[in-house]
């Protein structure tokens, strides 16, 4: 297996659904059906069970998704191990969120002009680390969303974001203007693994002990809502499929996009990109 078939695969699991997965990975949708079934193929099994409205893991994927994050995981310390070796120009982000979101495009742009020689890594992360790699040495500096435990970080404040509840469109709370976190104490929310950061869970569960179905990354949060009806905290005004929407809530604290870095790193790369995170997402 290569590691390109098993970033391929690892999105397609994440996003469950071919189109979106292609979107994130800047291809079109047929080599990356093509390279799913030539895994499959190898494997001698299917990974996806397809619908009309998506895919979900068999048995099968369930068990190499979690092979392939390690495996992806090692490949790149070694490729950041190999490049501190030979001493090439390289940061790695680290992106937690919505890869659409105009601040991001913003940054992109605005880094690659200020920096047209440097090598720029991006690892987008699952929800289960908010810092994106940084504790284990797989990120310079992350793209995420607080709050979190910030011991031995450096978190500088990019913006603030208001926050409502996802519901199925046909939920009778989905016709409200606005809620308020008791009014959802009755529902089953989505949680995050056991080890993940508990001051990052206990805020996306609106301060309160809550139970559910685990999730690992944004599209197994919708998911889990449009087939089983729970409800989960999302930032306003990211794009949501039609049946799915989000009401705002009037007692939850904003949440904010921040950049963070390992406190004492004094890699000039780091300074300038948080330099020019700052200036675009003030946009």
């Amino acid at each position: 297996m290569e590691l390109r078939t098993l970033r391929y695969f690892v999105a397609v699991a994440e996003e469950l659904h071919f189109g979106r997965a292609a979107t994130r990975l800047h291809m079109s949708q047929p080599p990356l059906s093509r390279a799913i079934k030539q895994l499959e193929a190898e494997v001698g099994a299917l990974l996806f069970a397809r619908s009309p409205v998506g895919v979900t893991l068999t048995p099968v994927g369930s068990v190499l998704l979690e092979e392939a994050r390690a495996l992806l995981d090692h490949a790149d310390r070694v490729r950041i191990r190999m490049n501190a070796a030979v001493g090439v120009a390289t940061i790695t982000v680290g992106i937690l969120g919505d890869g659409t979101d105009p601040g991001m495009s913003r940054l992109a742009a605005a880094y690659r002009r200020h920096h047209p020689g440097i090598d720029i890594r991006i690892r987008d992360t699952d929800l289960a680390d908010p810092t994106c790699g940084l504790r284990t040495g797989l990120v310079d500096v992350a793209l995420t969303r607080a709050p979190f435990d910030e011991k031995a970080l450096t978190v500088c404040a990019l913006r603030a974001d208001p926050v409502g509840v996802v519901l199925r469109a046909d939920d009778p709370l989905a016709r409200r203007d606005r809620l308020r976190l008791a009014e959802l104490s009755d529902r089953r929310w989505f949680q995050f693994q056991q080890d993940t950061d508990p001051i990052w869970q206990s805020y996306w569960n609106g301060g309160t002990r809550r139970e559910g179905p685990v999730v690992r990354a944004v599209q197994e949060c919708l998911q889990a809502v449009l087939w089983n009806g729970t409800v989960g905290l999302a930032p306003l005004g990211h794009d949501l499929p039609a049946e799915l929407t989000v009401v705002p809530l009037t007692d939850m604290a904003p949440s904010r996009v921040v950049a963070v870095w390992n406190e004492g790193d004094t890699n000039p790369l780091i300074r300038s990109f948080v330099e020019i995170a700052t200036a675009a997402y003030r946009h």
